[in-house]
């Protein structure tokens, strides 16, 4: 079967399984000079954006993110999509978590942070790590380069996708370094996506077996984007072409 075909059946098989499905059509959301929505340049890849949601170490929906879409910076999400390509061709899909994230939304995690009384996601995304230490251990800083437009937060998904159930807000939670994390349908990485925890450094030695096979065909999928060693998840487009310039323009 042909690449081209095959990344057609694959987004039909996405839309039926159900992800996306809430986020805008791509033509309601003009953009600023520069960046497009990724279902413009694939519509193949999924997309499970945790922020514009309450799965996520905030616990509520970000601010700044008014829908379930993923924005980037045209040559980042042309360079994503010759990754899918390559990716299809060994039976998985790309899935992305977070993509171009508005500088309000830095913001608003700044503030939580800071807030030490709030911890209701203490127990799945930072078990082991105290809120008093994110802003010392590098977890929450007050710039990300994802309001650049070039950097993601993604993972693997093998095909067809498995459903994967939706989180109910205040059931009880897992740690995401645990076998027993939340049932998220992405390939075993070795730890949930957003983990506060150095297991979740791409080459962490005790990583090993299926999961450091996967990060690495990630790894090598991404050609032209460059890995941060703290999170496997997290890419950025080399060469971006805002590489100074912080966005707050809204996802919607």
């Amino acid at each position: 079967m042909r690449i081209g075909e095959l990344g057609r059946r694959i987004g039909a098989l996405v839309l039926t399984l159900g992800f996306g499905l809430t986020a805008a059509p791509a033509s309601a959301s003009p953009l600023p000079t520069g960046f497009v929505h990724l279902r413009d340049i694939d519509p193949t890849i999924i997309q499970e954006m945790r922020y514009a949601g309450q799965h996520n170490f905030v616990g509520r929906r970000v601010d700044g993110y008014l829908r379930p879409t993923c924005i980037l910076t045209r040559p980042a999400a042309l360079a994503l999509h010759e990754a899918q390509k390559r990716v299809l061709r060994q039976g998985y899909s790309l899935k992305v978590y977070d993509c171009y994230r508005p500088q309000r939304a830095v913001d608003h995690f700044v503030r939580w942070a800071k807030d030490l009384a709030d911890e209701k996601m203490k127990p799945e995304f930072y078990p082991r790590v105290e809120k008093s230490r994110l802003f010392e251990d590098g977890y929450i800083a007050e710039k990300s380069g994802h309001s650049r437009g070039s950097t993601l937060d993604l993972t693997l998904v093998k095909l067809p996708p498995r459903w994967q159930r939706p989180y109910i807000p205040g059931e009880p939670l897992r740690s995401c370094f645990t076998e027993s994390r939340f049932p998220d349908n992405m390939v075993d990485m070795g730890t949930g996506f957003d983990c506060f925890d150095t297991l979740a450094h791409t080459d962490d030695p005790r990583i090993t077996g299926q999961a450091r096979i996967n990060r690495d065909i990630l790894r090598d999928a991404l050609v032209g984007f460059k890995n941060l060693p703290e999170e496997w998840w997290h890419y950025t487009l080399v060469g971006e072409p805002y590489p100074a310039t912080f966005f707050d323009f809204p996802v919607k």
